[in-house]
């Protein structure tokens, strides 16, 4: 099936087609994390991944060091304890 399309032919409703691979969903669903402030710290998150996947590799090691101490560190500035432990786990190998 061509993406963003189900089997039958129906739109795909998954969250990253609409919220993900769609510019104006991603920005409307943006826009409604960083109006809520209970959501505000996942807006942040997001933005932040973001950014790390364009770093230069040189700079990753630090960068991935900030986004645990930041969102990942209960007690952290902006931790997203709704993530689980599998989620924030540091990668291994």
């Amino acid at each position: 099936a061509p993406p963003g399309h189900t089997q039958d032919g129906g739109q795909d409703t998954s969250f990253r087609w609409q919220c993900v691979d769609q510019p104006i969903g991603k920005l409307l669903f943006r826009r409604f994390l960083e109006g809520a402030p209970e959501f505000a710290a996942a807006a942040a998150l997001w933005s932040e991944i973001e950014a790390f996947e364009q770093c230069e590799d040189t700079e990753r090691e630090a960068s991935a060091s900030r986004l645990r101490s930041r969102f990942f560190t209960p007690g952290g500035s902006e931790h997203c304890g709704f993530l689980s432990a599998t989620a924030t786990a540091p990668p291994t190998g």
